[in-house]
């Protein structure tokens, strides 16, 4: 679709506007606050893609990692709000800040896109490791002060390992990642035993055998894994069948006009076959959603983050 008529369709100007200059008139700037190569980015660059042929402009990824996603997440905060800076982030997005007790921006510093999806999130072994059942892993791990690895401290990878020890006494130790890129190199390398992984990001080395998946979060289970267990369907607690998010937001302060024709450009990329295709080949669930609905899940699901951490009196420590 041409970027006039996106914008016609999305802001519902009449045909005299139209004549006046158009959003966007130059590329646009998508932080991702993770690292190139793990599953935000991943996931950034599919939607980048299609984004950008609706709109008529380059949508360029920029990569901000650090202090587990909030340093871009700030950034794009600060940024102008014209439309011309963008934010794709994961649960981290709230995540991090809860865990840390520090928040330089609040969810509403941002006016929510679009949800694009959820993943399943696989607790993972290194190949070496003899342990092909979580029982096993447990009674293995146990009395080893084995290091895990996190992609970002806080995150749902940190939260859900640290529970796993707790509950079954282990003495776990958190080694937190910019990202999963690097983690699953030094899981790859030897030096970390165990992870939660992304299909995304890590699904070609839990294939090839190199990495185990163990037991998956959520309720659904991995679509091309189905042997794999939930750890809900193990007996664990009912809060690790909670799923993340991912999504994108612009600055609030963003004009209602321009906010519309990204909320229209991103429901269009998310209703493409060939989006939805590679999300499945990757095991990401597609669960599109509106800014209004898209808000009220965040808010959701940051009322029981915060209740998850205050239960497990969750640190960057561990």
């Amino acid at each position: 679709m041409r970027r006039r008529s996106l914008l016609g369709a999305a802001v519902g100007l009449a045909a005299p506007a139209l004549a006046q200059p158009a959003y966007p008139n130059r590329p646009i700037r998508m932080i991702v606050p993770l690292p190139p190569g793990g599953a935000t980015d991943i996931w950034a660059r599919l939607v980048a893609e299609p984004m950008a042929a609706l709109l008529g402009q380059p949508v360029v990824i920029e990569n901000r990692a650090g202090a587990g996603g909030m340093i871009g997440a700030e950034a794009a905060k600060n940024a102008p709000p014209d439309g011309y800076t963008i934010l794709f982030h994961i649960a981290s997005f709230v995540q991090t800040p809860v865990v840390l007790r520090r928040w330089p921006y609040r969810p509403e510093d941002f006016a929510p896109i679009g949800k694009f999806g959820t993943t399943p999130l696989p607790f993972c072994v290194r190949a070496d490791i003899p342990a092909t059942t979580l029982k096993e892993f447990v009674a293995y791990a146990r009395g080893k002060q084995l290091p895990y690895g996190t992609y970002a401290p806080g995150s749902s990878g940190h939260a859900f390992a640290q529970a796993l020890s707790d509950l079954e006494g282990l003495d776990m130790v958190p080694v937190h990642y910019r990202g999963e890129a690097p983690m699953l190199q030094d899981v790859l390398g030897g030096r970390i035993a165990c992870a939660f992984h992304s299909m995304t990001a890590s699904g070609e080395q839990i294939r090839a055998g190199r990495i185990r998946p163990l037991a998956t979060l959520g309720r659904a289970g991995i679509p091309s894994l189905p042997a794999v267990p939930t750890f809900v369907s193990l007996g664990y607690p009912e809060y690790f069948g909670n799923a993340g998010f991912i999504g994108l937001w612009a600055p609030v302060r963003t004009p209602a006009e321009i906010q519309a024709v990204l909320v229209e450009a991103f429901r269009q990329t998310m209703a493409k076959p060939e989006v939805l295709r590679r999300m499945a080949e990757t095991d990401t669930i597609a669960q599109y959603l509106g800014p209004a609905e898209f808000k009220a899940d965040i808010e959701a699901y940051l009322r029981f983050w915060q209740g998850l951490v205050d239960r497990l009196g969750l640190t960057a420590e561990g």
